[in-house]
């Protein structure tokens, strides 16, 4: 056989089986013995056989390809996530193409377009959001899309979240049971719904508990801007006591502004408080108290909300938001009652 390619019918000579067994054992979901499995990989390996992975597609109507929109990978939470996200898909037989778009979403329309000529089976939208006129494209195009981490008022859009506003909310309760009264906050960007829903439900707390934001600052989600945002809130005298960043991100920057450019002691000067609980939250350089969002459960609703669409026709939307708990940690004051 040297010299030419080798198909699938060299394969099934090979193993003794159909060719019709042979493309079941290649293809994601399709049912076959153990032994027919055994007999058609040896024999595959054997003759250095490679499936045709676009032309089974084609066969099949379907690419299964899912284009994946991120607006930004630095902070943390988004790397880890994603990993999950393309293992889980590829566990699901699909395969993911990344597109990276600007946090802004300047560009969307053009990746939008291009994930499109890719001919995806779906779309997950990760750290960007959709305009109505570009959700509505995809749609004709009877390509699904799911929001993964962000939300928006578009109705048939599926969204999942974690529970911002309760998260945004607990960081009040707990800043303010620890005695606090100049309690500070450092936004991220001002277009995203997780910073919307953070921010207003950290309000909602505070004025819950007859206290009102000392100070507020936009970090936008990034890391120099944050670091910049903590000097213009601890310039003065009247400095905060304490400070909730709406990301670990930017709650890494701002602790090491608090520390080493200004001498403050966290928490002994200055308690600080972030949301994800991304790996180095728990760092002893930082040991960062935080909102902790369920990264491994997010990504599953998305892949459910994603497969039933593709695979069942299922076009109700769906909204999920999913509880946030409370990381205790050292980098704030521990008030009486809450444990660590």
């Amino acid at each position: 056989m040297r010299g030419r390619k080798i198909t699938s019918a060299d394969v099934a000579a090979r193993a003794g089986v159909s060719q019709s067994a042979v493309s079941r054992v290649f293809t994601p979901g399709a049912s076959a013995s153990p032994r027919t499995v055994q007999k058609v990989r040896k024999a595959a390996a054997e003759l250095g056989y490679r499936p045709n992975v676009i032309a089974r597609t084609m066969a099949s109507g379907r690419s299964r390809i899912i284009g994946l929109v991120v607006a930004y990978l630095d902070n943390y939470f988004y790397p880890e996530a994603l990993e999950k996200l393309s293992k889980l898909l590829q566990d699901r037989g699909y395969h993911v193409l990344l597109f990276m778009a600007s946090q802004t979403a300047e560009n969307v329309d053009d990746i939008v377009e291009r994930i499109l000529d890719h001919q995806v089976d779906g779309i997950v939208a990760a750290s960007a959001g959709l305009g109505s006129e570009l959700s509505a494209r995809c749609r004709a195009a009877g390509v699904p899309v799911v929001l993964f981490n962000r939300s928006q008022d578009d109705p048939s859009l599926s969204a999942v979240t974690s529970d911002n506003v309760a998260g945004g909310r607990r960081v009040a309760e707990f800043l303010l049971a620890g005695g606090h009264g100049r309690i500070a906050y450092i936004a991220g960007w001002e277009g995203a719904s997780t910073q919307r829903d953070r921010e207003f439900g950290f309000l909602a707390g505070l004025a819950r508990g007859g206290a009102a934001l000392h100070s507020r600052a936009a970090g936008e989600f990034r890391l120099e801007t944050a670091r910049t945002a903590a000097r213009v809130l601890f310039a003065g005298p009247d400095r905060p006591d304490a400070v909730f960043v709406a990301n670990d991100h930017m709650a890494f920057g701002v602790m090491d502004v608090l520390r080493h450019e200004l001498g403050l002691s966290v928490p002994g000067d200055v308690s600080v408080v972030g949301y994800d609980d991304v790996p180095p939250a728990a760092w002893p350089a930082y040991d960062l108290t935080t909102v902790r969002q369920a990264a491994t459960r997010m990504v599953a609703e998305t892949v459910a909300i994603l497969i039933d669409q593709i695979e069942q026709a299922c076009d109700e939307p769906r909204r999920i938001a999913i509880s946030a708990d409370l990381r205790v940690r050292g980098s704030a004051r521990v008030p009486a009652g809450w444990s660590r």
